[in-house]
């Protein structure tokens, strides 16, 4: 039997950063941020990070990304080791990996057009396209997230919270990645707007056959888009599966306190059914 390949692998990976000096000679303090973290996921998957503020979630996405060099340890990405490529192949290789940001107000440059916004992973990323491609990969995203090709001509502050969002969305796919990592991606948004962006996620997985490593410290949102769950606790992993098996029946201490956290309408949690009466 052939045993594929995960499309993405991190192994051991650790995370310092040098804290300010609290005193003139003394030694630079450090943080760990990551601690020895390690996961897989397939080709078509999409796994969910959760864990409070601070427990390392986003410095996970970062270095999966090689936006921040690890202390130690390895990321893979379709099989190669991202720390170990010069500038020219570790460039080719981020045009599979794209990211969507918490903030879509931030995320986005107000003064440049989206049509610029959108293409800018693509004008970095890939030598060549101009022109009438150029356009074509910009109507092409635009129209695959639920807005319109001549929206290129906006700039962001014509948009509402959840078209910028979708906006965000489309210059993560413009480079047609394998994997998008969404840190928070709707948690700066209205309920109401939220549900409408998650299915909006859960399409492009569908049409695209996209793998997502989903970041949030939402339950109700990771059992919407994720079937299996990692808990990070200080910078480490505390527990792993299943996204209903861990919700269901946590091991570690601090997934329940996590699941207990959750706000509980009708005597079930949010995102659970309701109990209902025996007959």
């Amino acid at each position: 039997m052939t045993v594929t390949a995960p499309l993405l692998r991190v192994e051991d990976l650790t995370l310092d950063y040098t804290l300010p000096r609290r005193r003139l000679f003394e030694a630079a303090p450090r943080f760990r941020a990551l601690n020895a973290v390690s996961l897989q996921l397939a080709k078509g998957e999409s796994l969910a990070v959760v864990g409070e503020s601070g427990s390392g979630k986003s410095s996970l996405a970062r270095a999966v990304l090689a936006l921040e060099r690890p202390t130690a340890g390895r990321v893979e990405l379709l099989g190669r080791d991202v720390y170990a490529l010069a500038l020219g192949p570790l460039r080719a290789l981020r045009r599979h990996a794209q990211m969507v940001f918490q903030d879509p107000y931030g995320s986005l440059d107000p003064r440049r057009k989206v049509g610029w916004i959108v293409a800018e992973p693509l004008d970095a990323l890939e030598q060549g396209v101009a022109g009438d491609e150029r356009r074509a990969r910009i109507a092409e995203v635009l129209e695959s997230v639920g807005l319109k090709a001549r929206d290129a001509e906006k700039f962001p502050h014509e948009f509402s919270g959840g078209q910028r969002q979708r906006i965000a969305i489309a210059r993560a796919l413009i480079t047609h990645p394998d994997l998008i990592v969404a840190d928070e991606p709707v948690s700066a948004l209205d309920v109401s707007v939220q549900a409408q962006v998650l299915n909006l996620f859960m399409d492009l997985r569908e049409r695209l056959g996209l793998s997502y490593l989903f970041i949030s410290h939402d339950l109700a949102v990771v059992r919407h888009v994720a079937e299996r769950v990692a808990v990070m606790c200080q910078g480490e992993i505390v527990e792993e599966g299943m996204v209903e098996e861990v919700f269901r029946r946590p091991q570690h201490p601090y997934t329940r306190k996590l699941l207990a956290a959750v706000p509980r309408i009708g005597g079930a949690r949010r995102g659970e059914p309701a109990a209902t009466a025996a007959p």
